[in-house]
């Protein structure tokens, strides 16, 4: 696999306001660089909101997202509110630039915001491929979760070679987002690619961005402030599988099974 370029775009998502959010974050990507993977917080059409309409997937806005997906040839993803029949889902949405989409409906519901009075939870962990990279996107609230996020050894190739979170996580916890982010890149033997939003959200809660990149130690490579912002990273293909090689600690993981 070769070198894997990633742009982090994090912004003040405007409350319940799906087209504002649209000219907002497609105008972000386009004044971006090229790059092999555009990376958009949690719920960026409306904010992380119990009462936000739900998309449909062959609505507007999933066609929006595949159109400039095509339109700046790359991969974008981020979440949106989801109908999927009768359920409600944080549903990521992974559109390339082919035109076909892959979906994660989020797994772990932050109770909390009783999130899970309203949106179902997924039960698949979701992998995909980019230029030989697999990568495996999460939402939020997953990164607390890491037996859920576990990189295992099969078929002579690890699960995933990155971690990718998208998030509204609040002001009052951005130590733990950090330091999460951190223990998941390092434990797992892989990058880790985590975009929040920035700004007040309608329901008073303040977010501090720190969108970042971090290596398989655990470094950052790039992280983003509390502003509205960008940037573009490169993904070393040939340190992350020298790290693997000179420290195999998947070798000596403990062995387990997930219920459904």
């Amino acid at each position: 696999m070769r070198d894997l370029n990633v742009t982090l775009i994090q912004d003040a998502t405007l409350w319940h306001d799906a087209a504002a959010n649209q000219a907002l974050y497609g105008d972000r990507v386009r004044a971006a660089p090229p790059s092999d993977l555009f990376v958009l917080p949690e719920t960026f059409l409306s904010g992380f909101s119990n009462t936000a309409d739900a998309q449909t997937m062959d609505g507007e806005c999933i066609a929006w997202l595949r159109d400039l997906s095509i339109e700046r040839r790359a991969v974008i993803t981020g979440s949106l509110v989801v109908r999927s029949g009768e359920r409600i889902v944080n549903r990521l949405i992974w559109a390339r630039p082919d035109g076909t989409l892959s979906v994660y409906d989020k797994r772990h519901l932050f109770r909390m915001a009783r999130e899970h009075e309203r949106y179902a939870a997924g039960d698949e962990r979701l992998i995909v491929e980019l230029h030989g990279w697999r990568i495996c996107p999460q939402v939020c609230y997953d990164l607390r979760f890491p037996v859920w996020l576990r990189n295992r050894m099969s078929d002579g190739r690890m699960d995933y070679d990155a971690l990718l979170f998208v998030a509204n996580w609040p002001a009052p916890r951005h130590q733990h987002w950090r330091t999460l982010l951190q223990a998941r890149a390092i434990e797992n033997l892989a990058y880790c690619i985590a975009v929040n939003r920035v700004g007040m959200d309608g329901n008073q809660l303040q977010y501090l961005g720190g969108s970042a990149a971090i290596d398989f130690l655990g470094a950052h490579l790039a992280e983003l402030g509390a502003q509205p912002g960008s940037v573009t990273v490169t993904l070393s293909a040939e340190q992350l599988a020298a790290h693997r090689e000179r420290f195999p600690a998947w070798m000596d993981a403990d062995d387990f099974s997930l219920r459904p």
